[in-house]
């Protein structure tokens, strides 16, 4: 029988994060979905709506958690992956750290926009 191989250790730090954004993203995609799939459909979605929804500090947080979660569970993910496949010394320390870069670079442009779709401006 194959052994079961994982670069994650069970029970670690980075195996229990993956497992805790895995179940936030399910509960934030099923509300995402039904604010924009169920609630408005896509026909009645428009940047003034968009807007509005934003301008609500409930929703707006909501949607930045969303956005930390999938970024971090896509990030960790990918690293993960790479690992699995054997990635190596050099390699390895130029993935972990590009990942983190562009996951960086991700969450902040998103939150900038959620910012500027909330009407938060700075003088």
């Amino acid at each position: 029988m194959a052994e079961r191989y994982s670069s994650f250790e069970p029970n670690g730090t980075s195996w229990l994060l993956q497992r805790i954004t895995a179940a936030l993203l399910v509960v934030l995609l099923a509300f995402h979905f039904f604010q924009l799939h169920f609630l408005n459909h896509a026909y009645e979605v428009t940047f003034a709506g968009t807007r509005a929804r934003m301008e609500d500090p409930a929703y707006f947080a909501t949607m930045v958690l969303f956005l930390v979660t999938a970024a971090f569970h896509g990030v960790n993910g990918i690293y993960n992956a790479l690992v699995n496949q054997g990635i190596q010394g050099a390699r390895k320390r130029v993935a972990k750290y590009g990942l983190i870069l562009a996951g960086l670079v991700l969450v902040g442009q998103g939150i900038r926009v959620a910012m500027a779709m909330a009407g938060v401006t700075f003088a």
